[in-house]
């Protein structure tokens, strides 16, 4: 299985990702992709080893992903501060790999979702993964 990991800004979500998915030693091979150098870095910092930066590496990855995880905005263009693109929205959003999204409350408000904190919502993101694997 391919697990893809989206993040931008300062790939804070892309990092606890990407951590807690290598501590339980999933059965899949694990890509990370940030919108910019500083998301994946970051997400190269908690331990990626595949790793690539920009909209054409997210367009690639999409293609044959199994399961796509990041925070949603990565399925919205203009979001991240105009860092998803028109192109990665579409490429994350038209792939026909599993979404497993992380809701973030700063400009966007998913109905009957709980304000938790992102801790929470990683180790959330991570069980459905798990579950779904």
């Amino acid at each position: 299985m391919k697990v893809v990991v989206i993040d931008g800004q300062g790939g804070k979500i892309g990092k606890s990702l990407v951590e807690r998915i290598l501590a339980e030693k999933l059965p899949c091979e694990l890509f990370a992709i940030g919108t910019n150098a500083v998301a994946t870095e970051n997400m190269l910092k908690g331990g990626m080893c595949n790793a690539a930066t920009g909209e054409n590496p997210v367009v690639v990855a999409c293609r044959d992903a199994d399961f796509i995880v990041g925070p949603v905005g990565i399925v919205l263009a203009d979001s991240l501060l105009g860092e998803i693109t028109p192109v990665i929205a579409h490429a994350v959003s038209s792939s026909t790999a599993h979404k497993i999204l992380i809701p973030v409350n700063k400009c966007i408000t998913i109905a009957g979702v709980q304000d938790l904190p992102l801790k929470e919502y990683i180790e959330l993101a991570v069980e459905k993964l798990k579950e779904n694997l």
